[in-house]
């Protein structure tokens, strides 16, 4: 289905939230590093981020706490200092056209790091992350999002065998322990959502 995108800022603003768009990940990197200079920036490990290569560029002029770059055994530690910034950036595993962010998570600092403790969260997403409804959302989460994560992390989950969808696992390897679902923004925090009209991330 085609989004048009503006319909889907409108939905967002509607719910409080700050929304712009970007044609490519380059020009919403370029305005993401126009914004800080000398500041603390917690990151939730996300490919899109990655992709962006925003640890790098925000570096130069900031401090950037990142759990997916974290030296072997600091993830826990890492993620735990990410969530005391004042600034904190993400992404979602879906969200949907009339403006419902919907997020899976394993250890929870990423969900924790959307809802609360910070002045101001960023979401940055990809347009592939857009779906028509809440159950669609749902559906991309714990059935493509989650199995092609549990399969890139090498994990031995049967949705990472199989590849197909999730079989609500008891394994130990097993990646989707919180679902969130955020109908609005947060009280008492500013939200900025950032869509970039490109494949991005899971």
């Amino acid at each position: 289905m085609e989004y048009i995108l503006e319909d889907i800022k409108k939905s967002f603003c509607s719910k409080g939230y700050e929304v712009k768009i970007f044609e490519s990940k380059e020009a919403a990197a370029s305005y993401i590093e126009s914004l800080f200079d000398g500041e603390i920036i917690g990151f939730g490990d996300s490919l899109t981020l990655e992709a962006m290569e925003l640890n790098k560029r925000l570096s130069v002029k900031n401090t950037v706490i990142d759990p997916a770059v974290a030296p072997e055994g600091h993830f826990t530690e890492t993620a735990k200092n990410a969530l005391t910034t004042k600034y904190f950036f993400t992404s979602a595993n879906a969200v949907t056209s009339d403006g419902i962010i919907v997020n899976l998570d394993g250890t929870g600092n990423r969900v924790a790091g959307s809802l609360f403790g910070h002045e101001k969260v960023f979401f940055v997403i990809g347009s592939n992350k857009i779906t028509d409804t809440l159950e669609d959302a749902v559906s991309r989460v714990r059935n493509v999002a989650a199995p092609l994560n549990a399969r890139r992390l090498k994990l031995k989950t049967p949705c990472a065998v199989k590849g197909d969808r999730c079989y609500d696992c008891s394994s130990p390897d097993r990646i989707c322990n919180g679902l969130l679902i955020q109908y609005r923004k947060m009280n008492d925090i500013e939200m900025e959502i950032i869509i970039i009209d490109e494949n991005l991330g899971l």
